[in-house]
């Protein structure tokens, strides 16, 4: 990648943030908790160890026979935990595959990912998987000596450890029940889908309106996109600032997160000098195959949009869905009402801008909203007058400047109601504002 030029070459890693998406994986939360039961269980049997020795120190042999006796009992129950911890995994298993598949025919193949993300599925499968490691460990400590003056070792605390670690594998099953019924109910899934996009609106920074961009100056050079093609999930906005303030230079993203990128495109936009070098924009962008909530702004639109598309299908017929979906729409589209949209400055530890990262517009994100449910909608008495209230509290909230989208939806909306439903009655009633659809 030549630097200075007017188009440098980055070639990124996956790797911005790290936790986010470690989130996104499903592999890490057992691995680590098969990590650490290892450790655990080496601990556990160095102060079994030192048990022993300090009573055969003491001359203790009954209080050993005692250990031995407890030895022998524990060991039956850790055999039966470890034959059935597997039977346990492939129930937890199964279950997730059926919640998964049911999620992703009845809502959206998008929301696949909310189990995938769930904390209490993973837990579940990795205290499951580390008891059943942990079970295996144990009976490998067992020592067949029956003379409490020639035993080395009695696995009286890794049994403890066993049986504390079955506890609360039963009680992380009970929460991962409930949690995976929950989560097969549409008020719930929507519920979880604002929340993550309320996360996204909480973590953007707070900045002067869109015009201010034209401060940033000529634009001296360009990065292009070098790398596999794929959906721009996210950037590393602390890298980024930190090497826009090193050159001395503000750096604009020209794709949006969420856009998918192929390699030889713009990727940034070099403003007041040049292009920073490859090792210094390494693992600042990361591109994967689908978009995450991390920093994609209309990605729960998107979903709730999906979700209702879905329900007002021929096939689900599910306008209530729909109208759960639409409430959730409203809400969050007026927590953005006098929000600065259309782009986000971030700024370096002295309060200078250094990276401009676009986001979508208001415009755009009303139109993600309600556009295609619109269309779908004009035979769905529940949904039109849900989103003819939902326009009415919007245009209610919004400053001025803001109306414009919202009343050319509500015209449209009532244009194709009018088309589509031929009695006057029947039209009034399908455009009556009402919050519960048909309450």
């Amino acid at each position: 990648m030549a630097t200075g030029g007017p188009r440098a070459r980055l070639r990124p890693r996956a790797l911005s943030p790290l936790r986010e998406h470690l989130r996104d994986t499903f592999w890490f939360a057992p691995t680590a908790a098969m990590v650490l039961v290892l450790v655990v269980w080496a601990l556990a049997a160095e102060l079994d160890t030192e048990i022993v020795e300090a009573l055969q120190d003491q001359q203790d042999y009954d209080a050993v026979k005692d250990l031995l006796r407890f030895a022998d009992d524990a060991k039956t129950v850790v055999t039966v935990v470890s034959s059935a911890m597997m039977t346990f995994i492939g129930v937890v298993f199964s279950i997730s595959l059926v919640a998964v598949q049911m999620a992703s025919g009845q809502f959206s193949p998008r929301v696949v990912r909310i189990f995938v993300r769930s904390r209490i599925t993973k837990a579940t499968f990795a205290v499951f998987l580390a008891t059943f490691l942990l079970s295996l460990l144990v009976l490998t400590s067992y020592d067949g000596e029956p003379d409490p003056r020639l035993v080395t070792s009695v696995p009286l605390v890794q049994s403890i450890v066993t049986l504390l670690m079955v506890a609360l594998s039963l009680l992380l099953f009970v929460m991962y029940v409930n949690q995976t019924l929950r989560l097969m109910r549409v008020g719930h899934v929507v519920a979880r889908i604002a929340g993550e996009s309320f996360r996204v609106v909480e973590r953007m920074p707070a900045g002067p309106p869109a015009d201010a961009t034209g401060d940033l100056g000529p634009e001296t050079a360009r990065v292009a996109y070098q790398g596999r093609a794929g959906v721009l999930r996210d950037v590393n906005i602390a890298r980024l600032v930190r090497t826009a303030r090193h050159q001395g230079v503000v750096l604009r993203l020209i794709p949006r997160i969420g856009d998918f990128v192929v390699p030889g495109t713009p990727l940034l936009a070099v403003h007041g000098g040049p292009a920073p070098s490859r090792r210094a924009l390494r693992y600042t962008v990361s591109v994967g195959v689908e978009r995450t909530f991390h920093q994609d702004l209309g990605f729960g639109l998107r979903q709730l949009s999906d979700i209702a598309l879905r329900a007002l299908s021929p096939a689900v017929n599910d306008p209530t869905t729909a109208v759960q979906a639409l409430d959730r729409i409203v809400q969050f589209l007026a927590a953005l009402t006098r929000r600065p949209l259309d782009t986000s400055l971030h700024r370096d530890r002295r309060g200078a801008v250094r990276l401009v990262q676009p986001v979508p517009g208001w415009t755009e994100l009303v139109d993600l909203g309600f556009a295609e449910i619109r269309g779908c909608a004009a035979e769905s008495p529940q949904v039109t007058r849900r989103m003819v209230a939902g326009l009415d509290d919007l245009l209610l909230v919004v400053p001025a400047e803001r109306r414009a989208p919202l009343l050319r939806h509500r015209e449209l909306l009532v244009s194709a109601v009018e088309q589509t439903v031929p009695e006057a009655a029947d039209r009034a009633f399908a455009l009556r504002p009402d919050r519960q659809g048909i309450g």
